[in-house]
């Protein structure tokens, strides 16, 4: 069981490595973050049971920033969006 267990957080440790920083927001922050950009990119997704759940990405001065919303946020024109079938956040 104990192995399990440390394979497990290693397995998390390196998913970290491998991701980098990952900056968690609250919405408005990140629609404030995503706002100044002049090309925003954001994956989002869409999911949950019961309650709707909101996920956003973005990469923004080499960091990426991410929120997790009930709430739907409001982009800025021509905001392009790639669509997330599930988004992991070690």
């Amino acid at each position: 069981m104990a192995g399990a267990a440390a394979s497990s957080a290693a397995a998390v440790a390196q998913a970290i490595k491998a991701s980098g920083a990952i900056v968690r927001l609250e919405a408005r922050e990140f629609q404030r973050l995503v706002n100044r950009m002049d090309a925003p990119l954001v994956v989002r997704n869409q999911g949950g049971l019961g309650k709707r759940t909101h996920q956003y990405l973005t990469s923004y001065r080499g960091l990426i920033f991410h929120v997790k919303t009930q709430d739907r946020i409001q982009f800025p024109s021509g905001t392009e969006f790639v669509e997330a079938r599930k988004i992991w956040i070690p």
